[in-house]
């Protein structure tokens, strides 16, 4: 792991999910200053998918930020789509021209 992010999880909202000893998922968000919760990473190893420990790293967020609207940066809509969860916003990368 990158010192890099490293430093990320430090500066973040991180749960982990083990299960006999071992890291099956994490998830990582940000707080904005108390408006928001964004949630960039939530990731579950292959072979423990299916079993819902994305569903339960999702739980903890919002049952730890029950006042803050949670939103979720994915590639993987058809995922939150199946948690039940709306769509809101599109995210766009912004660079600059050279």
């Amino acid at each position: 792991m990158s010192a890099k992010y490293k430093a990320a999880l430090q500066n973040s909202i991180t749960y982990v999910a083990y299960e006999n000893d071992e890291i099956c998922g994490y998830s990582r968000s940000l707080d904005d200053c108390g408006f928001y919760i964004y949630v960039c990473d939530l990731l579950v190893r292959k072979k423990y998918r299916g079993r819902e420990i994305g569903r339960k790293l999702m739980e903890c967020i919002y049952k730890d930020f029950p006042d803050r609207i949670v939103y979720v940066m994915s590639d993987a809509d058809g995922y939150y789509v199946k948690l039940g969860y709306r769509r809101e916003v599109s995210v766009f990368e912004v660079t600059k021209e050279e």
